[in-house]
């Protein structure tokens, strides 16, 4: 499936062209599936196939993540974290929870991997991590789950901006000036669409994104303005870019998750303390600069 021939497939596999025709007629064989069509020579993949392989690279990365825990057990005991996070807080938030958390318990290996909150559910349910965070769109079913942060969204540009010297931007300040939105999937654009509507006010979107570090990334350019929750603008202030409070409330919402039925660790309650400090340390600041 990788190689996209028998040919290729044997020799990344050190073995012949033949054993890898004969090992899947047996595969197709047990399986009582068409995973592989011959056409003029050459295999092309059914859709069972595809399906198929969605399953197996599951499975793969399960494979890894206990290969990791095995290093670290010995490298490190049983003192290990593994997380999991949308970009919004895991490109920030975490590693400023991290370094905090660190001070106090050095000796805990932490994984962090920044993936969509789709990708976040997938992996906090077959339990391939310890906690997770998500945006509010993603389903939380099947979930552990409770609201772990919630902040009013702020307007980020340039410091240079014609708005920037206003304290608060009203929603009628935004009409006809260029805006980057969040993809329109996005539960905070979807609540900030209905009370612009009830507004009477249309933004002009130059760009969409699905991440609001991109967001800020695009206002720090000159590209416009955008909404986005206070704690991923904190990242950008130092570089320039200034939140202001809007004049209506959009609220930016996240989740965390957790494996139902799994006991927690003293690490992952520890950590737990740690995130939750560092939120309220973060929300305080915001606070400061929205003054």
């Amino acid at each position: 499936m990788t190689s996209g021939s028998a040919s290729k497939a044997a020799a990344l596999l050190g073995v012949s062209q033949s054993a890898v025709s004969q090992s899947l007629r047996k595969l197709e064989a047990k399986a009582g599936l068409a995973l592989f069509q011959r056409v003029r020579g050459r295999l092309q993949a059914t859709p069972e196939a595809q399906a198929l392989l969605m399953e197996v690279d599951r499975c793969f990365v399960g494979l890894e993540s206990i290969a990791h825990r095995l290093t670290t057990l010995r490298n490190f005991g049983v003192g290990s974290l593994s997380l999991a996070s949308y970009p919004a807080l895991g490109m920030g938030f975490l590693p400023r929870t991290i370094a905090r958390h660190r001070v106090e318990h050095p000796r805990t290996a932490i994984s962090l991997q920044i993936m969509s909150s789709t990708d976040v559910r997938e992996r906090v349910l077959s339990a391939q991590c310890d906690l997770g965070l998500m945006a509010d769109e993603a389903s939380t079913a099947g979930l552990e789950h409770s609201l772990f942060a919630k902040a009013t969204g702020v307007v980020v540009m340039r410091q240079d901006h014609l708005l920037a010297r206003k304290k608060i931007i009203e929603p009628s300040d935004l009409a006809d000036l260029p805006f980057i939105s969040l993809n329109p999937e996005d539960a905070a654009r979807k609540r900030m669409e209905i009370k612009l509507d009830m507004a009477g006010v249309q933004l002009a979107t130059v760009v969409h994104t699905p991440y609001a570090i991109t967001v800020c990334e695009l206002a720090l350019h000159g590209v416009g303005l955008g909404v986005v929750s206070p704690v991923v603008a904190l990242d950008f202030m130092e570089r320039g870019l200034v939140m202001r409070r809007f004049g209506i409330d959009v609220e930016f919402t996240s989740h965390l998750a957790l494996t139902p039925g799994r006991p927690l660790s003293s690490e992952v309650r520890e950590f737990l303390a740690s995130m939750r400090k560092q939120l309220a340390q973060d929300l305080g600041r915001v606070a400061l600069l929205l003054k």
